[in-house]
């Protein structure tokens, strides 16, 4: 398992019109962090795709606590674990003052980007999940 740490900045655009950070955003920040904490093992999303591998969201949820606002830096600490044709991230979103906002999880899988049919995992990645 991989322990990883992203921050992004909560913009004004991201804001509703209750000055919140607007929900649908944590998704993207995800993404971001995903793809760090994948980076974080010298590997990347690109190399993958490259190599003919995609990797669709199969599953996303997540619970909110406390929201964000403007300006916010977000802190998201990140758990990266693989299973099968299957990798995992769990997630855990605080704000500059270690407030817990919210705590997610997507999982996501393996697939063959000619075919669109499931395939195993990057060795290397395995390897690296499972030191």
């Amino acid at each position: 398992m991989l322990t990883s740490e992203t921050i992004v900045r909560v913009r004004y655009s991201e804001t509703d019109q209750m000055g919140y950070c607007y929900y649908g955003n944590y998704a993207a920040y995800f993404e971001v962090a995903r793809v760090e904490a994948i980076r974080d093992l010298g590997m990347s999303y690109k190399e993958m795709e490259d190599q003919g591998i995609a990797m669709p969201v199969l599953e996303y949820t997540i619970k909110y606590f406390k929201p964000a606002y403007y300006d916010d830096e977000l802190t998201i600490k990140t758990n990266t674990y693989i299973n099968g044709m299957r990798i995992y991230f769990d997630y855990e979103t605080y704000n500059q003052n270690q407030v817990l906002i919210n705590r997610a999880k997507t999982t996501l899988v393996f697939i063959s980007k000619e075919s669109l049919k499931p395939i195993a995992p990057p060795k290397e990645l395995v390897e690296k999940l499972t030191e």
